[in-house]
């Protein structure tokens, strides 16, 4: 790389963490290209990316942004996975690493808060986010279709009554 394309990878680099609300550091010394390529697909399918990236580099890019406390992460062979949400970037890491040994999660940072391993293992058990909302969603429907279900009642049981009442003089009558 030459200094423009390094300037350049820079402020991508920087844009990208002022955008993202999770950035996930690994280490994935090791790996085949075929298995990187699987790892950055299931990043791309759960809106995550993943890139490698010198770590010279990506502490220049970290200057000045929420995630400045990533610094002592970046050593050695490293790679970067972020996201907007702070969980599918975790679920995926942390699935990849429980089936590909090479590959080894060093820990994060969720804002300003930065993460151990463990707290990107403990993030990624966590609901993802459409679920969260699918669920707030139950929630919100579940007292109406109750209101429904309790003024549906009464009719029901009178229909009923009338029911046993009209068998009740057929059976009379014959």
């Amino acid at each position: 790389m030459d200094r423009t394309e390094k300037r350049e990878f820079i402020s991508s680099l920087a844009a990208v963490f002022a955008d993202a609300s999770m950035v996930v550091v690994t280490r994935n010394q090791g790996l085949t290209v075929a298995e990187v390529t699987d790892l950055r697909r299931r990043m791309r399918a759960a809106g995550a990316n993943f890139k490698v990236a010198k770590n010279r580099l990506a502490l220049l890019a970290l200057d000045g942004t929420k995630f400045d406390g990533l610094k002592p992460l970046l050593t050695g062979p490293t790679a970067l996975a972020w996201a907007r949400d702070p969980v599918a970037v975790a679920k995926v890491a942390v699935e990849f690493a429980k089936i590909n040994e090479k590959f080894v999660v060093i820990g994060g940072a969720l804002g300003a808060q930065t993460l151990n391993a463990d707290g990107i293992k403990a993030l990624s058990e966590l609901p993802s986010l459409d679920t969260l909302r699918a669920g707030l969603l139950g929630m919100i429907g579940t007292p109406a279709t109750r209101i429904a279900g309790v003024l549906q009642a009464p009719a029901g049981q009178l229909a009923r009554v009338f029911a046993a009442y009209a068998k009740r003089d057929e059976a009379e009558a014959a």
